[in-house]
């Protein structure tokens, strides 16, 4: 989150907004980039700038949200909108210690203000924290206005903000695509067939040649960061080997040399934590984003930023942010239903066993596709770590299914379809149940 809200009283959800929506322009219209490369030609050149490039020096009108002002097309020109996925950063000096609960209380919004409005004009007289709040609410209690499928011109741009997401020329990222196949490309291309098979809205709007683009160019932005990185650690090595550091003072050379090496690999913590390019699971993850981006340079800087600000944990080899969480989702449903959570262990079924995909995907892997995307409008909203929560929901509203039932593993084999603002509600009520040092746990479980 760019800036982590306090918690104080939980309200209670207003009825669904059942306005008018405006209808989102067709995707068909917004992808150009995937005309550019296909899966199999990531590493071959393009032979004219993109519609994007010849764009590029358009004046910018930035004031906290990513919105532009594109000024009208001569006739004859293509009329898609020029990608907004540089939004202007967040200032981090508004940023909250993040072991704090998210604050949801009411609060009187801005006068006169929707989302669309505080995305296009920002928040009144620069007011950030007031403009965040006031976004936070109308999600709560409004949600994203969108259409029977899921798709919104405004849910991209909501969340750009409330990922913080940093300014991204398109250049970047085509840079990225014509550098060809990552060392994660055959892994990346092993997944991304099967990405939401059987969703038909996901594989009607999105293309699997988008999806291998994407990921492909955030295995290489992992990659080089972990280049940076390792040289950094290589350059204090060295420093510290020529001027001598206090453990290798008394060594001699042999074991010294032994020392300096464990220092640098296998007993270095940041080696420990160090995030990988790709591991099976980032592919569900960037479904929802090329989904409802409007571009691929704005899913991939929204997801970019999420993996490695949000939940960097899942993300690395090991996977230890995702066994954390399952740990943590058998550690709150023991909280908020005891009796449930009983049932479960005495069948043997902890959460490793059913809510692996669940955690990893942020519940993307539960259809329908649009009710994730307004599930995730709220999490990113109060903070992903309460996926957590929402799992456990989840098991609440089929509580009585489950207790009924001498084999729970038929029913939590693929969760019910999702409902979202049943979810959400009830999520709120168990926020009320948990202690403060379990509620830390689960903030930065993800880290």
């Amino acid at each position: 989150m760019s800036i982590s809200p306090l918690k104080e009283t939980i309200p209670k959800l207003d009825p669904p907004n059942n306005t008018s929506l405006h209808p989102p322009p067709s995707p068909s219209t917004h992808r150009t980039l995937r005309r550019l490369k296909s899966a199999h030609v990531l590493g071959s050149s393009v032979s004219q700038p993109s519609l994007i490039s010849q764009q590029h020096k358009q004046s910018l009108n930035r004031n906290f949200s990513p919105t532009r002002k594109v000024t009208n097309p001569p006739p004859g020109a293509h009329t898609r909108t020029r990608s907004n996925s540089d939004a202007n950063v967040m200032s981090p000096a508004l940023s909250s210690p993040i072991s704090r609960r998210p604050q949801m209380k009411r609060a009187s919004p801005v006068e006169g203000s929707t989302l669309d409005r505080l995305i296009r004009d920002g928040p009144t007289e620069g007011d950030l924290e007031r403009g965040l709040e006031s976004m936070r609410l109308k999600i709560l209690d409004q949600g994203v206005k969108s259409d029977g499928d899921g798709m919104s011109s405004l849910r991209i741009y909501v969340w750009l903000v409330l990922l913080n997401a940093p300014v991204l020329e398109t250049d970047e990222y085509l840079s990225l695509i014509h550098r060809g196949a990552s060392p994660a490309y055959s892994k990346i291309r092993n997944d991304t067939f099967r990405t939401l098979a059987t969703d038909p809205l996901f594989r009607r709007r999105v293309s699997e040649a988008s999806l291998i683009r994407l990921l492909n160019a955030v295995a290489w932005k992992l990659h080089d960061a972990k280049g940076e990185r390792s040289e950094v650690q290589m350059r204090l090595t060295n420093t510290a080997n020529i001027y001598g550091s206090p453990e290798l003072q008394h060594a001699t050379p042999a074991k010294g040399r032994s020392r300096a090496t464990t220092l640098t690999n296998d007993g270095s913590d940041a080696g420990k934590s160090e995030p990988g390019t790709y591991v099976q699971g980032m592919n569900v993850l960037a479904a929802p984003f090329l989904y409802a981006a409007r571009s691929e340079a704005e899913a991939f800087i929204a997801f970019h930023q999420f993996i490695t600000t949000e939940c960097p944990g899942y993300v690395r080899g090991a996977m230890d942010g995702v066994h954390k969480g399952l740990a943590l989702v058998d550690k709150v449903l023991a909280i908020v239903d005891p009796k449930l959570s009983l049932y479960l262990i005495g069948k043997g079924m902890n959460a490793e066993l059913y809510a692996f995909p669940s955690v990893l995907t942020l519940c993307a892997c539960t259809p329908p596709l649009p009710e994730v995307l307004r599930l995730w409008d709220f999490l990113f909203a109060y903070g992903a770590h309460l996926n957590i929560l929402c799992i456990v929901a989840q098991l609440v509203i089929l509580r009585n299914s489950i207790l009924n039932s001498p084999s729970p593993t038929k029913i939590l084999r693929s969760f019910p379809p999702l409902q979202a603002d049943i979810v959400k509600e009830v999520t709120l009520t168990l926020v009320k149940k948990i202690p403060d040092d379990i509620y830390a746990e689960i903030v930065i479980h993800a880290k």
